[in-house]
């Protein structure tokens, strides 16, 4: 069994992963760059244009194991409502819409991470993200 040393949280674009990017986070652990951006780029290949965060577990001999987890509800959100940022003051600005379908879809796409195995809660989650991006969701 291998020794922990540190583990790190890194969000970025799916298949563009570079040492540029993760230099400043993955350098000082002593981790390969190139390889780490390799085995992150092709994991997410197909997936361009959406933001995949990934769990970096970095052990004492300087190898790396990748968990990649789902995108981000913000993104998620983002994308079905079709809108670049959410609102600038939470509950008085309305800056899109969502229906209740396409927020189930978000719900199911972001279950594996969340803390709950029943979609009505992980819909209900979701629908607070929602609500403080000022986006609405239709019936």
């Amino acid at each position: 069994m291998k020794h922990v040393t540190k583990m790190i949280k890194l969000e970025l674009e799916a298949g563009e992963a570079n040492p540029a990017k993760v230099g400043k986070d993955l350098a000082p652990t002593g981790i390969n760059l190139l390889q780490f951006c390799k085995v992150y780029n092709e994991r997410t290949k197909g997936k361009s244009g959406e933001i995949i965060p990934a769990e970096i577990t970095i052990y004492e001999d300087r190898t790396f194991s990748i968990q990649l987890k789902t995108p981000p509800a913000a993104f998620l959100l983002k994308k079905y409502a079709t809108i670049t940022k959410g609102a600038n003051t939470t509950g008085h600005q309305q800056v899109g819409m969502i229906t209740q379908a396409q927020l189930k879809k978000i719900a199911e796409i972001k279950l594996p991470d969340l803390n709950t195995t029943r979609i009505e809660s992980a819909m209900k989650m979701i629908a607070g993200t929602a609500k403080s991006m000022g986006i609405r969701i239709e019936d």
